[in-house]
């Protein structure tokens, strides 16, 4: 399952000059909420999160590449086989034919089995 991340704007906000001076303000806020966005002058730095927020956030990212990765295997699995199938010899005999037809077609097409 996917963190649901408040944004930047929702997050509570700590100044870098807190977070120098009442570092452990800080991490009690972090631990209670989270997520700290630390400020310098009114503009977002960096966000603070604790251990266990980034460790789910790490494993989420884990799982999303490889469950990517075997996606794109899968299309990479796909693409060799159709590949392997235009590389036979009877494969340009047939495109050949194709073009020589011109747009006729020698039988009716079926529509299916239904048909």
């Amino acid at each position: 399952m996917i963190t649901n991340l408040p944004s930047l704007e929702k997050l509570p906000r700590q100044n870098a000059s807190q977070v120098k001076n009442k570092w452990g303000d800080v991490v009690r806020l972090v631990r209670r909420s989270g997520t700290v966005a630390v400020t310098s002058h009114s503009s977002v730095e960096m966000v603070l999160l604790d251990a266990a927020m980034y460790q789910q956030l790490t494993a989420e990212v884990e799982a999303l590449k490889a469950r990517e990765k075997t996606v794109l295997d899968d299309l990479n699995a796909r693409f060799n086989e159709r590949l392997a199938v235009l590389q036979e010899p009877a494969a340009a005999k047939n495109v050949a034919a194709v073009f020589q037809a011109k747009g006729k077609l020698a039988r009716r097409p079926k529509a299916g089995a239904s048909f």
